[in-house]
């Protein structure tokens, strides 16, 4: 493995890669996060994770400006619901950016929480969300969840100050109970709920595996 960027905690990295043998011609994946206030550095750590479970090559981009986007790979938008839409406007060109290059390209994105919440305002997927929509008693909480990305199975659910999909999706692919917590739209999951907070890599995986699909 070899890590660019300053040494120490994950949150000091700016440039992340692992590094495995690859074939010659094959492209190392460029994913980029988006640096909104929430668990981003959580999504770093997890991609990694991810990145060595199924052996590929890849670096982590954090985007901060609008050139930052340029050639990215996959997307991904992180929670920090309280405070993220703040972020958001005061970073327009990223974010402007950011939008176009997912309509244009179709470039695979998972949004969580906050994240799942701008995909929602910006149209890129068909359901609307309502914010903090569990209600304060139930801000933060854990809940084993149905999932089906590769098969149905069970993931550890962790919600905080989770919004809720008002609508719904032709095409869910998580639920908690009967209700529907995750969304995959063409090449872009949206997900009221916190993965990267888990040690259950799977849908960072389906996010790379997506990319590699598409190349």
């Amino acid at each position: 493995m070899i890590l660019r960027g300053a040494l120490g905690s994950i949150s000091e990295l700016q440039t992340v890669a692992v590094k495995n043998p690859m074939p010659l011609g094959q492209h190392m994946l460029t994913v980029g996060v988006a640096m909104l206030q929430g668990a981003r550095h959580e999504h770093m750590h997890s991609i990694l994770k991810a990145a060595e479970n199924i052996g590929t090559d890849i670096e982590i981009r954090e985007l901060r400006k609008a050139s930052d986007v340029e050639g990215v790979d996959a997307i991904i938008l992180p929670g920090g619901e309280s405070t993220a839409m703040k972020i958001a406007s005061r970073s327009e060109n990223l974010y402007s950016k950011i939008w176009e290059t997912i309509k244009v390209n179709g470039t695979p994105v998972l949004g969580t929480c906050a994240g799942a919440i701008l995909l929602s305002q910006q149209g890129l997927i068909e359901t609307s969300i309502e914010r903090n929509a569990f209600g304060r008693q139930k801000e933060s909480f854990q809940a084993e969840i149905k999932i089906e990305i590769d098969g149905e199975s069970n993931f550890p659910g962790v919600f905080i100050r989770a919004p809720r999909f008002l609508q719904g999706s032709n095409h869910p692919v998580a639920w908690l109970d009967e209700e529907v917590v995750g969304v995959l739209e063409g090449n872009i999951m949206a997900l009221t709920f916190h993965p990267e907070l888990t040690e259950d890599y799977r849908f960072h995986i389906w996010l790379l595996s997506r990319v590699k699909q598409l190349n």
